[in-house]
């Protein structure tokens, strides 16, 4: 499976024939097209042959008269069915671009999910993945501060507000 790799000389002649291929085979083309052309104005146009006489004259121009009434309205034909599949693009167009805009995203709701039950869904049945969260946390020492300690002990709130309302009547008391 070794696979050998064109040498650059080797790559720019290969490119070079394809070239001369391809701009043959455009070449071919081009003559091609314009034989198709000329055999078809033969076939639609004949060379025109002036008559001398004026009957002739006018029935000429009355057989000229009449193809390019046939050819107008082969035109107009062809016009009007390239209006119809260009008016049928931009309506589809259009739709494409109404479908685009009014589709509505769905609320998504929430859901409680434990992390042993998300992996799960995620992993599928098969893989069944025990993960205890509580056991990965890192545990603290709370130290305990005399302030909280009073702070907790201070008791019934009660008591504390009419321990407090004696000192404010001895400070009313001390004013007046």
């Amino acid at each position: 499976a070794c696979r050998k790799r064109l040498s650059a000389r080797r790559k720019h002649t290969l490119k070079s024939c394809m070239l001369v291929v391809a701009n043959n085979l455009l070449e071919a083309e081009a003559t091609a097209k314009t034989g198709e052309r000329e055999k078809f104005l033969a076939e639609k146009c004949p060379p025109l042959e002036l008559p001398y006489s004026k009957d002739e004259l006018v029935e000429l121009c009355q057989k000229l008269h009449e193809q390019i009434d046939i050819s107008e309205e082969e035109r107009y034909c062809m016009e009007f069915k390239l209006n119809m599949v260009l008016n049928e693009v931009r309506d589809l167009n259009i739709k494409i671009v109404d479908l685009r805009g009014k589709f509505k995203r769905p609320r998504l709701k929430k859901v409680r999910m434990s992390a042993d039950a998300m992996l799960k869904a995620l992993l599928g049945s098969k893989h069944t993945v025990n993960m205890d969260l509580r056991a990965n946390l890192k545990q603290v020492k709370k130290e305990v501060k005399e302030e909280d300690k009073q702070l907790r002990d201070v008791g019934d709130w009660r008591k504390n507000i009419e321990d407090k309302s004696d000192r404010k009547k001895m400070f009313d008391k001390a004013h007046f």
